[in-house]
Order: C-alpha cells, then structure tokens, then sequence
C-alpha cells in the first residue's frame, strides 16, 4: 500500500518523485509460462545500483494483472525501499487495468504511469476525460498523467491534451500529481506548455534524456521518467544530478560522450516507429540486455529486432565508452539467467 493518503499525493510527489525513473521489463521461462524471478530480481538490482531512484514495471508485454501483481512484489521485495516502483496501465481495458491497479497496490507500487489501451478510440475530449478520471478514481495511488501523440488524441485536439483539458483533469482528479509531457513529441511544445502553466501544482517530468539535459539550463525540473535510459549505464542519473544542483556543464560533458548511443537508438526507433506508433519492446530488452541486464525471451506477439540494427546499438555503446557486453547477439533471446 502507498506511504501517503490519496489527499496529499501532491505534497508527497513534490517530495518523493526526484531523480530518474528506468523502466523494467520482465522476464519469462524459455517456454514462456512463467515469470523469470531471478532475471526479475538481477534486473531490479542493476537499475538500483545504477543510481535509478525509480523504475517503470511495464505491462505491455503479455503479462496478466496476477503476474504484474508477482513482478511487482520481487521488485518491491529486491529493491526494498531504495527504488520507487511505477505500475504501469497499459493493459488491454479500463476495467482490466483497475483490477492489475488494485493488486499492484497491495504488492508494492508507488505511482501509476497512465497509459490508454490500442483499442481506446475516443472521439471527443469527454470520453477521455471520462477514462481518466475513472481510473483515478478507482486507485489510492499517485498518478502520472502521460499526454503524447502514441494515443491518437490529436483526432480531438492537435495538442492530444490542450492547457484547458489539463487544467480541468488536475481539478477533478487530485491523485494527479506529474505530468509526462509529450504533447506533439518529437517537439518540446507540450513540456513547454504542461511547465508554465502547471509546475507549481505538479511535477513536470522530459523523460526524453536528450532534451532534458540541454533543458534544464533553462528549466528547474527535479524528476525525468519513466524512459529508457538505463541501457547507457549509469549516465542519465549522473548526468540529471549534475544538471539537477548546478553543475550543468558537467552534465553536458557527460551528454556529448554518449551522443553516439542516442544517436543508434533514435535511428533504430525511426525505422519501426512511424509505421506502428508502437514501442518495440524486443528492441529494448536487447539493449539492456547489451548493458548486463538478463535479457531473454518475450511472449508473443513480440516484435522482432533485425540484426543490422542490433550492430548499429552495439556500436552506439562502444563509441560512447560505455558498459557492453562481449557475448555474442545469440545470447540475447536465451538470457543471462534462463529458467
């Protein structure tokens, strides 16, 4: 259960929610039955050690709420309380995305990221809000609220989510307390927008680590998540802290080293992404896997990753003189620790 009453998630975000959030995908069995606790736990671990303060569990891999209930509690279990745990409502409805909420909370989540399902097909601004709130109500955690072009809701409006629908949300719902800002991504609009008229209410989060750092020579934001950035190592922690307390040309020193990693992986991103507006988890369980995180396989229907694009990532992190691994890409899909 949360460490803080639904009324006063606000005050507690603008305490708690600090520093960077990764994201986890879980692991399986070969024969995809089962969760991988020991891939699970090795996973939570690096992100911790890593100087994460917070992981995303992501459910949009196959997972049913009973088992994202398990995966949380190994989390909850490994991490302890060094790591803040984000539950993540990407299942396939609002009801079924309740249910996993409500389990998650008694496992050990500390705040939802707000997901939409793929078959959530609003037509007006009512039925999103009427989703959103619904939802909030039905939970006693803290809410990350996550506008971005993914949704489809520029068919309503071309912001996704204007000023106006956001201030009406912040004022119904009171467990909203972050925004993911992502309206009109791949352009900064959104965050500029959600920053100057919300970050005294809420916490504004750029999880977009390439943005960020230059950002925050100009903007004050204390938390960037939930991305994934943890297969660069230990460099967006770092990087966010420096940034975060001053040191920003330190920061920027850290930023450039890694420009041939992001650089891969936007590329890789752009070859799928306009066609699916879908993340390819493969991709990224190949590039933790890549940093020593356990990889493995994922249940169908999983995305697949052409091996030209698993060169070009390999490639991104030794020309950033980052952490990668020597182990051949076959490895990959059976993992570090198989069960």
């Amino acid at each position: 259960m949360p460490q803080y009453q639904k009324k006063d998630a606000r005050a507690w975000a603008r305490e708690q929610l600090v520093g960077c959030s990764a994201v986890t995908i879980p692991s399986y069995s070969a024969d995809l039955q089962r969760l991988n606790e020991r891939g699970i736990r090795h996973d939570i671990r690096k992100v911790v050690d890593l100087g994460f303060k917070y992981t995303l569990l992501c459910s949009e891999v196959a997972i049913t709420p009973a088992e994202n209930a398990q995966f949380t509690a190994w989390a909850r279990d490994t991490a302890g309380g060094k790591l803040g745990l984000f539950f993540h409502a990407g299942f396939g409805t609002l009801e079924e995305n309740i249910e996993a909420v409500k389990l998650a909370e008694k496992a050990g989540a500390d705040i939802v990221l707000l997901s939409y399902p793929s078959n959530f097909w609003p037509t007006s601004e009512q039925e999103i809000f009427d989703y959103t709130k619904k939802f909030c109500d039905a939970t006693e955690l803290a809410v990350m609220l996550f506008p971005i072009p993914l949704w489809g809701f520029e068919r309503v409006d071309p912001a996704g989510m204007n000023v106006q629908f956001v201030r009406r949300l912040l004022d119904a719902c009171p467990n909203i307390v972050a925004i993911k800002a992502e309206q009109g991504f791949p352009l900064v609009a959104g965050l500029a927008e959600m920053y100057r008229h919300f970050r005294e209410e809420v916490v504004i989060s750029c999880p977009i680590e390439g943005d960020c750092i230059p950002l925050m020579s100009l903007m004050k934001l204390q938390f960037s998540g939930t991305s994934y950035t943890q297969w660069m190592g230990d460099y967006f922690p770092r990087a966010f802290e420096l940034a975060r307390t001053g040191k920003w040309d330190e920061a920027m020193k850290l930023f450039w080293q890694v420009a041939p990693a992001r650089a891969a992986s936007g590329a890789a991103t752009a070859a799928y992404m306009p066609g699916v507006n879908y993340i390819n988890r493969t991709h990224w369980k190949y590039m933790d896997w890549l940093a020593g995180f356990n990889g493995g396989p994922l249940r169908a229907p999983a995305s697949r990753i052409p091996d030209r694009w698993m060169k070009t990532l390999r490639q991104g992190l030794q020309a950033s003189k980052l952490e990668v691994t020597s182990e051949p890409d076959s490895a990959f899909v059976i993992g570090r620790f198989p069960c």
